[in-house]
């Protein structure tokens, strides 16, 4: 192997580090819901090229308001899956679309664009704050 074959190796592999990262962690960080009115938990998720942020903390038995506020027109994140829920919608692009939903048990949920290419997760928290 000569020395230009290895540096496109390298120069290959680190481009594959970087979009891996930037796709699954840059600022995708976890926020807390905040209580609104009602007592009703909100959170406003950016959709564009992903879900920021990507991790929601609620609290277990008190209403959830997701807003997916879609910045983009792409095919894949054209609506939202909740499994978990049995929530599938359509998120028009450049508008905000609400999801409620009460969480009733603690632990772990994941929600994806339809091609499950998008990812983020809910995680519901007793009221100690574990999940």
């Amino acid at each position: 192997m000569t020395p230009p074959d290895l540096l496109v190796i390298v120069g290959a592999l680190a481009a594959i580090g970087w979009v891996n990262w930037y796709f699954f962690f840059a600022g995708r960080g976890a926020a807390r819901a905040a209580v609104g009115a009602g007592g009703v938990q909100e959170v406003t998720i950016r959709v564009a090229g992903g879900y920021d942020p990507a991790h929601v903390r609620v609290k277990k038995g008190t209403p959830v308001r997701l807003v997916f506020d879609r910045q983009e027109t792409s095919g894949c994140s054209e609506e939202v899956v909740l499994p978990d829920f049995g929530i599938k919608k359509y998120l028009p692009a450049h508008q905000k679309t609400t999801v409620e939903i009460t969480p009733e048990k603690a632990g772990s949920y994941e929600f994806t664009c339809g091609m499950s290419m998008l990812r983020g997760r809910l995680t519901v928290e007793d009221e100690e704050g574990a999940s």
